[in-house]
């Protein structure tokens, strides 16, 4: 057995076992094991740890920790100096491409107003997320700590917050979404891109009275529903200038 003495700062705090806390302490280690093993062993899950330094040098995850060392955990957008330091994870290849687990479907919903890729369905296994994750590249959202500590997850975030507004927020500042937002432009019941169609191409398909008084449509191109820019829209803007709002972006 070898003993490490860790550090965690800001909110990887919240993983911990109250000893632990705000506090460098002591901790024995298996012999050869990886930093990324003992991390999530404490209880954090690796998706929320952006710098990694043993004695006050950045390493990646795979560093195999030796007697006495020293180990200080920073998480994502620490207010720190990271430079120069080692890449514990590829950046996403598409901003904004998610995937929500069972229990946030309104910030799934929310987060496809504005235009972003979320897949969500309210019967998704842990398995089915972390197998979709892995295969399509796609950020897990979540306040699952165990579902992002599974291996084949590479891209995920721990929602902090419980409420959808904050929640929203969390995801915006982390993942830089601001100049990504495209409100309107997905399909809120599939996630499908929407693409404008002709009046007369979808006339049969809208109710009557839309007919007579809009003539601005779109339709879905994976579930084919028809969206027209009705009253209800209007509500939807004010609600998605209450998201950037509350998300800091004017």
């Amino acid at each position: 057995m070898t003993t490490a003495h860790f550090r965690f700062y800001a909110e990887l705090n919240n993983f911990l076992a109250p000893l632990h806390r705000q506090r460098t302490f002591s901790h024995l280690c298996s012999r050869d094991a990886t930093v990324k093993h003992m991390i999530e062993a404490l209880g954090v899950p690796h998706t929320e740890v952006a710098l990694i330094r043993i004695n006050d040098v950045a390493v990646d995850f795979s560093h195999r920790l030796k007697d006495g060392e020293r180990v200080s955990v920073y998480p994502v957008f620490s207010s720190i100096d990271m430079e120069p330091a080692v890449r514990l994870r590829p950046e996403p290849s598409v901003p904004g491409r998610f995937i929500a687990d069972a229990h946030l479907g309104q910030l799934a919903k929310d987060l496809r107003m504005l235009g972003f890729d979320v897949l969500y369905r309210n019967d998704y296994s842990d398995a089915e997320v972390a197998r979709i994750a892995a295969g399509e590249e796609r950020i897990v959202l979540t306040r699952d700590r165990d579902l992002l500590i599974r291996k084949e997850i590479v891209l995920g975030c721990y929602l902090h917050a419980l409420d959808t507004e904050r929640q929203m927020a969390e995801v915006i500042a982390r993942f830089r979404l601001a100049p990504h937002v495209r409100a309107f432009s997905r399909c809120l019941t599939c996630n499908g891109e929407l693409r404008a169609v002709a009046k007369q191409d979808v006339a049969h398909r809208v109710p009557q009275h839309s007919r007579q008084f809009y003539e601005h449509f779109f339709e879905c191109a994976e579930c084919a529903h028809v969206y027209w820019d009705g009253s209800h829209v209007a509500r939807m803007r004010v609600r998605v200038e209450q998201m950037l709002r509350n998300a800091g972006i004017d």
